[in-house]
């Protein structure tokens, strides 16, 4: 009877989860007719085929290969793919012409740390609002990362699967928005920051690996194995304490060095690479030594740890934006007891990490955490990342270059060469002389499609009512 009972209630919970994830789809239809301009109720995105040729008229290029600017140059896109990039290249009869001269166009910006599901009411929010909530919040950063330039996001951490609704829902051209590599749950122990702590321990079911709680060698693995089966295009964990939870110290080490090991090796083996949340030395080095592809955050470095990470080819994505948004609530009182004690903490280390990291030329993917801070504001972190001693053609090669190399994608994404998906995006004037023009995108295209001209929202209709 008893072993009955087990299986009735796990089948139990494994319907409500069910039911939960068709909620979070049908509520991201419903959010798309909510949210889309009047005309377009009943219309979706589509692809553009093979025989759509636009033509892009580039005063300068900064083509994401080494940094350089080239001047005068024409973009020939065919259907979603660039054909042609040069001085001299011909334009046949027909294609559409889109007069950039007096711009500089780029490839479409990477952010590698995102949480496109937050970003909307406090952290008891949950006890209060409906998992489908998630994913309409979801629809509304996706269409306001788009239009600020960012084409690609890797999306670190969501629940509910609301980020694998979102990422296939924009797959589908059902809502605009950026590429999404989704990680599903954040991996962590239980108590730790990727954990939900603070609350009676009668609010919530306990979590299990379903939501990304694990410890032990074998429940590790059977949790990025999870992860994996529903949806995860890259796996994410917590390998030490983090500012905005309660109950653990930010820089502790949380996952064992084993455990790590045996994380990254079954998510490697479903050819997934892996991002480490963390803080403190320890947690950063076990992660290093484990083969993760990238340290998010990074907040104490040391000239040991940096050389350990060139040794290992581990990327850094600093976050410096959630650095400084935590430190401001804080401040002012708006972020209060430990989170805001460890935000005041944390700060000074972090700045001096990121400066160490940068003069010692480490890899530097760029990463912003939004969601800490509203969506939309990304760009601001190349003006961070250049104030810590990052020149802007580095900087624009961290969100370009770098990035579609941690996403292992440099054969589509990262830079404006021939046979690369069509992603741009421009502004007006040189944001090597002023890396603050980055917050002001023009255009936008991704995968041929406009979505943002002369500064303004272009969503392309659809032709035949279908999907991409």
């Amino acid at each position: 009877m008893v072993k009955q009972g087990i299986v009735f209630n796990r089948r139990k919970r494994e319907g409500a989860r069910a039911a939960r994830i068709g909620m979070l789809v049908a509520l991201v239809l419903t959010a798309v007719w909510a949210t889309a301009p009047p005309g377009l109720e009943a219309q979706r995105v589509t692809r553009p085929d093979s025989t759509e040729v636009t033509a892009v008229v580039a005063g300068r290029l900064i083509d994401g290969v080494d940094g350089s600017v080239r001047e005068n140059v024409t973009i020939l896109v065919r259907g979603t793919r660039l054909e042609a990039v040069g001085d001299n290249v011909s334009v046949p009869s027909g294609a559409t012409r889109i007069d950039l001269s007096d711009h500089t166009v780029m490839p479409g910006f990477i952010d590698l740390h995102t949480h496109m599901t937050s970003g909307s009411g406090s952290r008891d929010s949950r006890l209060r609002r409906w998992p489908g909530h998630l994913a309409i919040v979801g629809v509304m950063n996706a269409r306001i990362t788009l239009e600020a330039g960012f084409t690609t996001v890797r999306n670190v951490g969501a629940d509910n699967f609301a980020d694998v609704a979102l990422r296939d829902a924009i797959n589908e051209g059902l809502v605009p928005g950026p590429r999404m590599y989704t990680a599903v749950y954040s991996l962590g122990i239980t108590g730790g920051h990727c954990d939900s702590n603070g609350y009676r321990p009668d609010v919530f079911d306990e979590p299990g690996i379903e939501q990304g709680i694990a410890q032990g060698i074998e429940r590790v693995r059977e949790a990025v194995n999870y992860q994996i089966k529903y949806g995860a295009d890259v796996i994410k964990f917590c390998a030490t304490g983090g500012v905005l939870s309660e109950g653990d110290a930010v820089g502790v080490q949380q996952y064992t060095d084993e455990e790590m090991v045996v994380l990254v090796q079954t998510a490697n083996m479903a050819e997934r690479t892996v991002a480490a949340h963390a803080h403190g030395l320890e947690g950063i080095k076990a992660a290093v030594r484990a083969g993760v592809t990238s340290i998010e955050h990074g907040s104490m470095l040391d000239d040991e740890t940096v050389r350990l990470m060139a040794e290992h080819g581990t990327y850094l994505v600093p976050t410096m934006m959630a650095f400084e948004d935590v430190r401001e609530r804080a401040l002012a009182g708006t972020l209060t007891g430990l989170p805001g004690l460890k935000a005041l903490e944390i700060y000074p280390y972090f700045r001096e990490s990121i400066q160490l990291a940068i003069r010692e030329g480490l890899n530097i993917g760029f990463g912003t955490d939004a969601g800490v801070f509203p969506h939309g504001e990304n760009a601001g972190e190349f003006r961070l990342l250049v104030d810590a001693g990052m020149s802007p053609a580095d900087a624009i090669l961290a969100a370009t270059r770098e990035a579609a190399k941690v996403l292992h994608r440099t054969n589509e994404l990262g830079s404006v060469e021939a046979g690369k998906v069509a992603d741009l995006v421009a502004v007006r004037g040189d944001p090597l002389e002023d890396i603050d023009l980055l917050r002001n995108i023009d255009f936008v295209m991704k995968d041929g499609v406009v979505y943002k001209q002369d500064g303004r929202g272009a969503r392309r209709p659809a032709t035949d009512g279908g999907g991409c």
